[in-house]
């Protein structure tokens, strides 16, 4: 009895639910100028009004009359935040109401009194998560068309960051010139640039750094590969328990990009016709990312160790050939234009300005060496 209670105390939170979001897509249906825009929102406005006829026409199976759908104050004011809010707030903001009512839907699940009740459900969930996923990508494509060109350069350049070893060795660089030019200055503040000391915790920061970057490396690299292979084989699996769903969540993505309706129906009706394309266009579009995209972990370790040591090796280096001071100033030479040169390259990867990016890096190592040579200055004393 309790279960049965909970069932329909859980019907009408659905009805309301559902009800509610009819209204707030039709509502942006209506402000909406693009036709095509307005017949996808229009499209998922009716679809959650079946699904609150259904638990409408099961609540008076119970003898439950679900009532008249009035908004509250509070649904008033939400509304009209969702109105006036940006193309992108408004999308996340109903994303969210989806998002709610999918969890919803598991609560009905394991109160349901009927193998009917439950498929009702199940397929009601289905086209939640579908709608899930196009408010995302309304986010993204349709109502907020530069987020979604932000989106795509913003990937690129981190492909260009993590898989080019280009710009993997630039970062590298970076990475073992700063640790290593801080270290030699600390050290030859706190020594009176001792040139063997200098040497040896110049090497020992080259050795710690390299090593340390080229398996921070190998590891994010195979951990992306790892989260991209568990997506991808959930998508397979999705495609093989609810293959009517994909099919349409495809359809809608190809109409989000500006192909009609019929096209899309065509475009993912040959796709079904070749599961593997299917389930690799899917993760495209869901990830937004192909397994081409992802370097070798082993290349982008060796690129990184290689190229910080090298980087590391610049500040040190002098020191095998001139000691003490004049050791020092060339070392200090050679790592400010050394700094330079690694900030104007960054235009590679960042498509700055290489004036600004070289002057940018030149200034924060000479403050690091600065810092770290006053620090060692301080600390000389306790040493002697």
């Amino acid at each position: 009895m309790e279960n049965k209670n909970e069932f329909i105390k859980g019907l009408k939170q659905a009805w309301r639910d559902e009800m509610l979001s009819a209204r707030n897509y039709r509502a942006l249906a209506e402000r909406e100028t693009n036709p095509q825009k307005k017949a996808i929102l229009i499209r998922m406005a009716e679809a959650e009004e079946r699904h609150a006829e259904t638990w409408a026409k099961r609540l008076r199976d119970f003898g439950v009359e679900p009532g008249i759908f009035k908004l509250t104050l509070f649904e008033r004011m939400r509304q009209t935040t969702i109105l006036k809010s940006d193309a992108s707030s408004a999308a996340k903001l109903l994303e969210a109401g989806e998002s709610a009512a999918d969890n919803l839907y598991d609560t009905l699940l394991n109160n349901a009194q009927t193998q009917a009740d439950r498929q009702s459900i199940a397929e009601a969930q289905k086209e939640e998560h579908v709608h899930s996923k196009m408010l995302k990508e309304f986010e993204t494509i349709i109502l907020h068309p530069q987020s979604r060109l932000e989106s795509i350069l913003g990937r690129e350049k981190w492909h260009v960051r993590a898989g080019g070893w280009i710009g993997q060795a630039i970062y590298g660089v970076n990475d073992g010139l700063g640790a290593a030019f801080g270290v030699v200055s600390g050290v030859a503040g706190a020594t009176s640039a001792n040139s063997e000391f200098i040497l040896l915790s110049g090497f020992a920061a080259m050795i710690a750094s390299a090593l340390s970057m080229g398996s921070g490396a190998y590891l994010a690299t195979k951990s992306e590969r790892e989260v991209y292979e568990a997506e991808f084989e959930r998508e397979r699996k999705e495609i093989e328990e609810n293959p009517q769903e994909e099919l349409e969540e495809m359809e809608l993505f190809y109409q989000l990009k500006g192909f009609s309706e019929e096209e899309a129906k065509a475009m993912t009706k040959k796709l079904a016709e070749q599961p593997d394309h299917l389930l690799a266009t899917l993760a495209h579009e869901e990830l937004g990312l192909s397994e081409k995209t992802f370097p070798n972990q082993w290349k982008a370790a060796t690129s990184a160790t290689i190229s910080t040591a090298i980087g590391a090796a610049i500040p040190v280096i002098p020191f095998l050939f001139a000691s003490g001071m004049t050791g020092l100033i060339i070392s200090l030479v050679v790592s400010t234009i050394a700094h330079f040169v690694v900030g104007a390259s960054k235009v590679i990867v960042t498509g700055r300005s290489w004036l600004k990016g070289g002057m940018e890096m030149t200034l924060v190592g000479l403050g690091e060496a600065a810092i770290t040579y006053a620090i060692g200055l301080l600390i000389a004393p306790a040493l002697r």
